[in-house]
This record gives structure tokens, C-alpha cells and sequence, in this order.
């Protein structure tokens, strides 16, 4: 509720929500609040009233704001994770935070050596599977994910992990990869590289 107290005062001043003080309410304020989360005595007060705007997209918006905001600073790393944080695990709580649409996101680390982890997004439950290819357009590793409720898979123990090996187990060379979610009547390809 504090961090939505914040956001529906965004752009104002001399407000209740303006939690470092510089006299306007601005993302800088958010990522206040969302550090210290789980310090209920750092964070701005609520004063009660029911805020019903809180949804997927929302968080997703504060999270990008954030990111294009982001001085590298630990406040910066600590209130970003928290809303990642946030976002990931609401959504099976509260139907209002199932994402809006299925999509497939970037993988991170990218470049990477030898591990990455593929993140996604799935607005409905579906039966999820994930090849990788290689170059040239051959299966190098298919992933059979299976059914999976409609949620936010972004986080490390929720996104797909990929440990850079074949089908056969075997490491993969130095090179462009590609990998492609197949959720229901959904498919997505994305690129990514691994550096050895």
C-alpha cells in the first residue's frame, strides 16, 4: 500500500508520499519505499484508504522506471529486487497480478558462461516447452517445462535454467544461440550468447 501511495502521487509536492524529501513525489521515492520493505517503520505511512490500482502491469511499469532510473547504487539493486520480489510472488495470491499477456523475456546473464536462466510471462495456464537452437537452425536441447499456472516465472527459482548443454549432455561451443517458448497457442524466439 506504501508503494501505491507513492505512484498515485507521482509528479506532486509537499505530499506525504515524497519519503527521501526533495520537495517532489518521483520514482527516487519508490525506490525508497521498496528497499526497505520489509522495515515498516522506514516506510511512508498509509493512511488507510483502500488502494484498488495495484496490478501486474503497474509493478512492471515501476520496475522499468526504475531500471531507467538506476545509478548502480545498493538502494537501486535492493528496491528493484524487491518489486521483483513483489511482482513475482503476488501474482498466485491475487488474480490482479497475473500478468496481462504471455510473453518470453530476455534470458539473463547474457552473454553467459555456462548457465542462464530464461525468464517469462504466461497470462494463462498452459503446457510450456523451451528448444534451443543453434546457428544453423538445429534442436541443440528441448526442455519439457509442462503444465504451468498463469503467473510470472522471472525470478531465478521460477524462471527455466539452462545449464548450456545439449540434449546428450554435453557443454555447447562458444556461439549464437536461440530459444523458443512454446505456451499453448503461444510461440517466441529470442537470441542469446554464450562466451567461453
Amino acid at each position: 500500500m506504501d508503494l501505491t501511495l507513492v505512484s498515485q502521487n507521482f509528479g506532486q509536492t509537499n505530499s506525504q508520499a515524497d519519503a527521501n524529501e526533495d520537495g517532489i513525489v518521483d520514482i527516487f521515492d519508490l525506490i525508497a519505499v521498496a528497499q526497505d520493505l520489509a522495515t515498516p517503520s522506514l516506510a511512508p505511512g498509509v493512511d488507510g484508504r483502500q488502494f484498488n490500482t495495484l496490478n501486474f502491469q503497474t509493478i512492471q511499469n515501476w520496475i522499468d522506471m526504475a531500471h531507467a532510473a538506476d545509478d548502480g547504487s545498493e538502494v537501486f539493486q535492493r528496491g528493484i529486487a524487491n518489486l521483483k520480489h513483489l511482482l513475482s510472488n503476488l501474482g498466485e495470491a491475487n488474480p490482479r497480478f497475473l500478468p496481462d499477456k504471455t510473453e518470453l523475456l530476455a534470458n539473463y546473464p547474457n552473454p553467459f558462461n555456462p548457465e542462464t536462466w530464461i525468464p517469462y510471462r504466461l497470462a494463462e495456464d498452459a503446457f510450456v516447452t523451451l528448444a534451443i537452437y543453434d546457428s544453423s537452425g538445429r534442436v541443440v536441447r528441448t526442455l519439457d517445462i509442462g503444465h504451468q499456472t498463469a503467473a510470472a516465472y522471472e525470478s531465478r527459482s521460477k524462471a527455466v535454467y539452462w545449464d548450456g548443454r545439449n540434449d546428450l549432455g554435453e557443454s555447447v561451443t562458444s556461439g549464437v544461440y536461440f530459444y523458443t517458448l512454446t505456451a499453448g497457442d503461444y510461440s517466441a524466439t529470442r537470441k542469446m550468447l554464450i562466451l567461453k
